[in-house]
């Protein structure tokens, strides 16, 4: 089984930025898709990003795009959320996940979850 450990999160202000990880357990990462999610308290998960297996591609949440990128070091077995530009309202827990699929198409079903980490953007 695959295990998740995001790290990263913090407490920043409006305009700033801030490197997520999600570092995975085994050498199977470099065969998943794999994902960025974020819940607030009271509200639906949302999707954030999504990067294919070989990083050949990636998805994008419209809330985020052109302020965030996700990126993956396959070597590392670890994958990225570089935030820019945050606002108060990406203030959320930010959970990774990965998938047994390869792709983006059709949107892969995600598995398998991290423990989330929190982003606060104060304003």
């Amino acid at each position: 089984q695959v295990q998740l450990i995001e790290s990263g999160g913090g407490l920043v202000q409006a305009g700033g930025s801030l490197r997520l990880s999600c570092a995975a357990s085994e050498r199977t990462f470099s065969y998943r898709a794999m994902g960025w999610f974020r819940q607030a308290p009271g509200k639906e998960r949302e999707f954030v990003a999504a990067i294919s297996w070989n990083g050949g591609t990636t998805n994008y949440a419209d809330s985020v795009k052109g302020r965030f990128t996700i990126s993956r070091d396959n070597a590392k077995n670890t994958v990225y959320l570089q935030m820019n530009s945050l606002k108060a309202e990406d203030t959320s827990v930010y959970y990774c996940a990965a998938s047994s699929s390869w792709g983006l198409v059709p949107p892969p079903r995600y598995d398998y979850w991290g423990q989330g980490t929190q982003v606060t953007v104060s304003s």
